[in-house]
């Protein structure tokens, strides 16, 4: 019953540092992914937010999703 627990909303977007992490490699690399054009990106300023729809269907036909074990 803490005060800093909340609902948030699962976000239809992730960082860079999101897929760096679901894919276990480093930022630059994650940077290079992301400027692929392999998924939808948006950019808001200086940050890059990618699609987590068109980020999963990308997981899924590559073979990488959980899903297929």
């Amino acid at each position: 019953m803490s005060t800093n627990e909340k609902e948030t909303p699962q976000s239809r977007t992730y960082t860079v540092n999101d897929i760096a992490a679901i894919l276990g490699i480093g930022r630059a690399s994650a940077y290079k992914l992301a400027n692929s054009g392999l998924f939808k990106t948006i950019r808001i300023g200086n940050m890059i937010r990618i699609s987590r729809k068109s980020f999963e269907e990308w997981l899924k036909a590559e073979g990488l999703d959980d899903e297929t074990k």
